[in-house]
């Protein structure tokens, strides 16, 4: 994807839905980004950095935030926050919400994927994956899906693999809850905070350092 921070000149319906994209929403996701980052905080993390970016013609955007927990922020885990923005989404719960009757809700049909993402350096001693995946099952809980994925390589023909591990929980933001200042997430960052524990307890002896 090509991503460009000024605002795209493509005409249509999309096109002219920029200001009310960015100006008229019915929510302000740039607020509730900064909102999800101080409740990170108030979860445990510390936040280290933010990227925004906006697609040129489809005006696609993702909010990207670094957080490491409390205790890490010297490494070795890495915690990467994204919230995807599809404006199509915005401009259907935007339509949903104008069209109700006053003092009516909006319906929970809109959604924002939410993807938590945890990488750790290259591993001389990397777990089972099998073991790995059911111990995070455990660690997050049913509503706190997690997957983990790892790849081999071969520093050079002599050397044992490095196990490059990435973990990987999906979420929803729901707009409606979102619209009512009920979408803080708390059991979900209390969720991420367990996995970023239960990861940074196991580093030390995949990377060799016990």
């Amino acid at each position: 994807m090509l991503f460009a921070p000024s605002p795209p000149t493509r005409t249509g319906r999309l096109g002219s839905a920029t200001a009310s994209l960015l100006a008229m929403a019915v929510i302000d996701v740039a607020g509730y980004v900064a909102e999800l980052k101080d409740h990170a905080v108030d979860h445990g993390f510390h936040v280290h950095d933010e990227r925004h970016f906006v697609e040129t013609y489809s005006l696609r955007q993702a909010w990207e935030v670094d957080l490491h927990p409390e205790e890490a922020c010297n490494g070795p885990l890495d915690l990467h926050l994204a919230l995807e923005v599809d404006p199509r989404v915005l401009l259907s719960f935007e339509d949903a919400v104008v069209g109700l009757p006053e003092g009516a809700s909006p319906p929970d049909e809109f959604h924002f994927p939410l993807t938590f993402t945890w990488a750790l350096p290259p591993l001389p001693h990397g777990p089972d994956l099998l073991h790995l995946a059911i111990d995070l099952a455990g660690v997050g809980g049913m509503d706190f899906p997690v997957e983990a994925s790892a790849i081999d390589s071969y520093p050079s023909a002599t050397d044992p693999a490095e196990r490059r591990l990435t973990v990987i929980a999906r979420q929803k933001v729901s707009l409606a809850r979102v619209l009512a200042g009920e979408e803080l997430l708390c059991e979900v960052f209390d969720h991420a905070l367990e996995v970023s524990k239960y990861l940074l307890a196991a580093a030390p002896a995949w990377l060799g350092e016990d």
